[in-house]
This record gives C-alpha cells, structure tokens and sequence, in this order.
C-alpha cells in the first residue's frame, strides 16, 4: 500500500484524536452512535425499503456495527482499520468505481450497515455525496446532527412526557413535581397509577376513574417514597438525576428486597438505605473509572 494512502488515513486518525481531546475539555462525547442503542430507545414501528438513492454524507450520523472504531464525525479511531482504510481511500483516488453503501434512515438521518470505511473516507475527503441502499425506520422521535446517546435520552423523555400529557391532561397532578430523565418512565409511571387503581377498584362497588387514582397514587405512594428518599439524602448520591428517578429506582429496589429476603415487610425507609449504600459505591466506580478512561492507553 503506497505512503499516500497510509498517511491519509493517520491524517484522519489525527482528526479523530483531536476530536477526542476537544471533547474531554469540553465535556462532551464523540462517539458514534449506535443504531442498536438509538432504535431500543426509540423503537421504531416499521420499516420501509427506499432502495437506491444518492444521500448527503453529512447526514450520516451512526452505524450498525461499527461506533466503535469511528468517532462522531466518522474518523477512524483504532490502527487495526489502517489497511482497509487506505485500501478504500486509494480505490476513491484512482477513480475505482465502489459499490453503494447501505444505510438505514431513521428521521432524516443515516446509520451505516456497510460501508464504514467508504464513509469515513468520505468525510475526511470533504464528500458531499454517496450512493446508498436505503431503508427507512418508522420513528415519531426527530434527531439532529452531532446528537449524543445522552440528548437522544432527553428528545425521547421530553416526548414520552407530552404524549402522557396529551393523553390523561393531569392538571390534578403536579407535574413540575415528577420530572424522569430515563426513557420509559412516564409510561412505567402510568402503569404505576393503574396497579394502585385495580388494587383501590377491589374494595369499591364503582370502579375510579384514572384521574382519583392518579391523587391516590401520587399522596399515598409517591410522595412517602420520596419523601424516603429526601430523609437519606439519596440524591446526592446520584448527580444528574431527580426524585422521580429516584422514586422509580427505590420502588424497584423495594421489590427486589421482598423478593430476596421472602419478606413483605421489608420497608421503604430499609430499600432507601440500601440505595444509598449503593450510590456511595457508584459515586466510587465513576471516579475511578472517569480516571482509567483518561489516562489509560488506547
């Protein structure tokens, strides 16, 4: 393989580290995303085959198997990529005619199946255009350009929560109150309210409505939990995230403890200390493991 081609790709390779080092000063992440890890979040509905089109490199922003070995901005990150890498890069110099690559589409935006390589030196080419074998995911979810796992969290919990919203209009609770950072838990907090409602029906002549289980639910259950919650300053232990969090972790814990000890006893002033115990522990495992991540070699 000629010294062009192999300098071009530790060109890019530099790109990539550059980028790296930009984002730990900055805070952010430069990881390519995972379609596997975006479709569990958003779950598309269907699929569609689009087939042969000609789509803008730019408006790729993931893979399927590869997120690993490219950054964001689909630099090669690893020396085992170097072979194929400049393989690619010399096929694109001397005008070799490659086969499309395939993607799937999701909101606008384009996750690599194969092609990688052909992407990556693409992008450090300035490619504008490829041509691709389409398929389209179904998603109500709209992603952006440079989107981490972590915003992608944020877009899909902002919906979930207006789509609650929408769908039960809870001006009897009070929302500014339950705020969840983990997607699912709207809907987690929805069967929540109607397991309260079938064990408060089973006393009653006439079922309740959603609304009075709702009131029920969230002064009998939700607020003594958090109330939990606050008495063993949990929150501290766990940065970045709310009572409603909280709420749901302790109510999982408290579970698992009756499970485990053949307890239904077990308390939830008990599962909030064991909570805490295992914050301090993950407060632990996140520094050491923010310092390995940064000082170790790759």
């Amino acid at each position: 393989m000629s010294d062009d081609y192999t300098n071009d790709f530790y060109k890019a390779k530099s790109r990539a580290r550059f980028q790296s080092l930009m984002a730990t000063l900055t805070w952010k992440n430069t990881d390519l995303l995972s379609l596997y890890e975006v479709t569990s979040i958003i779950k598309p509905t269907g699929e569609t085959y689009r087939g042969m089109q000609t789509i803008r490199v730019d408006k790729i922003i993931g893979s399927e198997g590869r997120y690993h070995d490219f950054s964001s901005a689909f630099f090669p990150k690893k020396e085992m990529l170097k072979n194929r890498w400049a393989s690619v890069d010399k096929a694109v110099l001397t005008d070799v005619i490659l086969p499309p690559i395939s993607v799937f589409s999701l909101g606008g935006w384009y996750f690599v199946r194969d092609g990688n390589h052909r992407v990556s030196v693409a992008k450090a080419k300035g490619v504008e255009f490829i041509d691709a074998e389409v398929v389209e995911l179904d998603s109500q979810i709209p992603l952006s350009e440079g989107m981490t796992m972590k915003a992608l969290k944020r877009r899909v919990v902002l919906y979930e929560r207006n789509q609650f919203i929408q769908q039960y209009k809870p001006s009897y609770l009070p929302m500014g109150n339950i705020i969840f950072t983990a997607p699912g838990s709207y809907p987690e907090m929805v069967n929540h309210i109607l397991v309260h409602k079938y064990y408060i029906n089973q006393n009653k002549e006439n079922e309740i409505s959603f609304e009075e289980a709702a009131i029920s639910w969230y002064k009998n259950v939700y607020e003594p939990i958090v109330d939990a919650v606050r008495e063993e300053h949990i929150l501290f232990d766990f940065p970045g995230h709310t009572e409603g969090d909280m709420y749901l972790w302790l109510v999982r814990r408290w579970d698992d403890m009756k499970r485990m000890q053949g307890r239904n006893d077990v308390t939830t002033q008990e599962a909030a200390k064991e909570m805490k115990k295992e914050g301090r522990k993950n407060v632990i495992r996140r520094y050491i493991s923010f310092f390995l991540s940064k000082f170790s070699k790759k």
